[in-house]
């Protein structure tokens, strides 16, 4: 962890695609685009929105994914392995969250910045975790987190501050 930066501020480079198959910042890519687009009945406007649509239904169908176009996405959002992800749409993710693959986020979860979740991890909300948090790998949140800690297990308990 990089101590020096301002994890609270986003990091939009994180985001960028690398290459041209690089399946989790595309399906991020399309949800920003979407995102974007005013309300309008203008059907040019229209149209754009529905190349959104079908650019996130690709996306959705490689990756596995399943992140409503309407989701809360902090900047700089990381998902290197997307496959099987499912993010509710009531929940709000922070800035420079990563997030690995199998992760399921359930009912309205407040993540804050710089929270790191291991792969298979299950947060079962509404719950809020806090700031500079990490979740190990297949651990099911239950209860709010606090600031700064590293949680695991069944149910996730605190063992690191």
């Amino acid at each position: 962890m990089n101590k020096n930066m301002d994890w609270s501020k986003p990091d939009w480079t994180r985001e960028k695609p690398r290459r041209f198959w690089d399946p989790g910042r595309k399906l991020l890519l399309t949800i920003r685009d979407y995102q974007k687009i005013p309300a309008s009945k203008n059907p040019v406007t229209i149209i754009r929105k529905k190349l959104c649509v079908l650019r996130h239904r690709f996306w959705s169908i490689v990756t596995g994914a399943e992140i409503d176009l309407s989701c809360n996405l902090g900047g700089g959002l990381l998902i290197p392995h997307p496959n099987g992800i499912v993010i509710h749409p009531d929940s709000t993710i922070g800035v420079n969250c990563l997030i690995f693959q199998q992760v399921t986020l359930a009912g309205a979860v407040k993540l804050g910045y710089h929270v790191d979740i291991g792969a298979g991890a299950k947060l079962l909300g509404p719950l809020e975790i806090g700031n500079n948090v990490q979740i190990g790998a297949n651990a099911v949140v239950t209860r709010d987190v606090q600031d700064g800690v590293t949680v695991a297990g069944v149910p996730a308990t605190v063992i690191c501050f």
